[in-house]
């Protein structure tokens, strides 16, 4: 089966992009965005100086449970560079969104509570919320992490979208929101100025 076929009977059609728009990416932006593959999985991913974000991460049913998906992270993680993805909210009736959110904890990924992101889906027209996952070898802020997706739905998630789906995604802003956390009171508040 073709790698993309995988990605899509995975992935719900809301957080598919076209297969226009990943060879386009692989093609045109080959230095950044990449693809490893075998039998038993997919992982598209962007690989830029101080970060790394996965934007898909597959792995076969028959091979969950032998490490792959560990040993794909340990790799990215040998860069030391921050590694971000994007990851459905649990859905107590799909246990596979526990599942994923459990396996990216046990690996050292944190929830950023301050990043907001939801976007409209132009295959489906739903509006589309994920969560942003985050690891990193050292401190690095939930800012910093926010400018790295900031950059990353810029330049991947948004690349040539009027042409490749007749229609433009929304502007960043809207998609990704940063909100600094108050620890003590557990609430959000908008950064100062």
């Amino acid at each position: 089966m073709h790698w993309y076929e995988k990605l899509n009977k995975y992935f719900p059609d809301e957080e598919m992009k076209s297969r226009e728009h990943m060879e386009l990416l692989l093609k045109e932006k080959q230095d950044i965005y990449k693809k490893s593959e075998d039998d038993y999985h997919v992982m598209m991913y962007v690989e830029m100086e101080d970060f790394t974000f996965i934007d898909y991460l597959f792995v076969s049913k028959k091979a969950r449970g032998k490490g792959i998906g560990k040993k794909l992270l340990d790799n990215l993680k040998k860069r030391e560079t921050p590694i971000i993805l994007e990851v459905e909210p649990v859905d107590y009736d799909d246990t596979d969104t526990e599942k994923r959110q459990r396996f990216y904890r046990r690996e050292g990924f944190q929830h950023a509570e301050s990043i907001g992101y939801s976007r409209r889906s132009l295959a489906t027209g739903e509006v589309n919320t994920m969560e942003i996952l985050y690891w990193t070898p050292e401190n690095e802020s939930e800012e910093s992490i926010y400018k790295k997706m900031k950059h990353t739905y810029e330049n991947i998630h948004t690349y040539k979208d009027v042409e490749l789906y007749g229609e433009p995604y929304e502007e960043v802003d809207k998609a990704l929101v940063y909100r600094e956390i108050n620890k003590e009171e557990g609430s959000g508040k908008e950064p100062a100025s």
